[in-house]
């Protein structure tokens, strides 16, 4: 079991959620991918329910709604960065070359959270913490074990989260195209080349979550079953077997069942 006792540090991916067109639909598929537990919450918070292994939280599934003025959220999933001050994050986003897109607000008690995109156009979130710093079980199977933020411009991106989190992004010893993201000296995610990797044109940058799994092939093979659609199906790498899903709305993310620590 790996469980978060504390606060994430700034910088760290902490909360991932899906804004759904159908909600019930998108927490029936994920507890049947990932046996997930979880409930529609309260109505003053829009139904927002936390996904939960063990009954402690690990992902969050929405309706999708969008503050007055602003369009409907894609159906997509949203990685989250902790933040010291929202407020503050959000000044430094604008003036590091990124978009705020939707500023800093409260949900209630548990935090202040907003969403943007970095200078390359990858879009996530922060989060400020209240009473809720985040995921409380992360790699293990169901819940998240990496964040990768893919984009075209690595100069650009690693400027951008270095002045507005302080992340440090660092060449990866023997992956070519590929960067730690690193935190107060601690790898945390990882920066893809998109250029120099096998991404159609068309894809724009983005952060992508991988869930842990005990069977990448079993869960490929539940997948469909639930009508999901595989970008890319099982293959192994030198850091564990995975996969791509693409959800039945379209969210895209990977699995992967990691390699045993030597």
């Amino acid at each position: 079991m790996s469980e978060v006792d504390r606060p994430y540090a700034q910088g760290t991916p902490c909360w991932l959620d899906l804004m759904a067109q159908d909600q019930k639909a998108a927490m029936d598929f994920y507890k049947g991918l990932f046996g997930w537990g979880g409930e529609p919450g309260p109505e003053e918070f829009g139904g927002y329910a936390m996904m939960t292994v063990r009954d402690k939280p690990v992902a969050g599934i929405g309706p999708a709604m969008a503050p007055e003025g602003m369009p409907e959220p894609p159906h997509v999933w949203t990685t989250y960065l902790a933040s010291d001050d929202a407020d503050e994050t959000a000044r430094r986003i604008g003036a590091a070359g990124g978009t705020v897109m939707v500023p800093p607000m409260d949900v209630g008690d548990a935090g202040r959270m907003g969403i943007a995109a970095d200078s390359s156009g990858g879009v996530f979130g922060y989060w400020q913490k209240k009473d809720f710093f985040g995921a409380v079980v992360v790699n293990e199977p169901g819940s998240l074990i990496w964040s990768d933020c893919n984009t075209r411009d690595v100069p650009g991106a690693s400027a951008f989260y270095h002045s507005v989190f302080g992340i440090d992004v660092e060449p990866m010893e023997g992956m070519e195209n590929y960067h730690a993201l690193n935190v107060a000296g601690r790898t945390v995610g990882g920066m893809q080349n998109m250029a120099g990797a096998d991404f159609p044109e068309h894809v724009p940058a983005h952060w992508m979550a991988w869930f842990a799994v005990d069977d990448t092939d079993a869960t490929v093979a539940t997948a469909k079953t639930l009508g999901a659609q595989i970008p890319m199906e099982p293959a192994d790498a030198p850091y564990g077997r995975f996969a791509v899903i693409s959800d039945p709305w379209g969210a895209v993310f990977c699995v992967l069942k990691p390699q045993p620590m030597s």
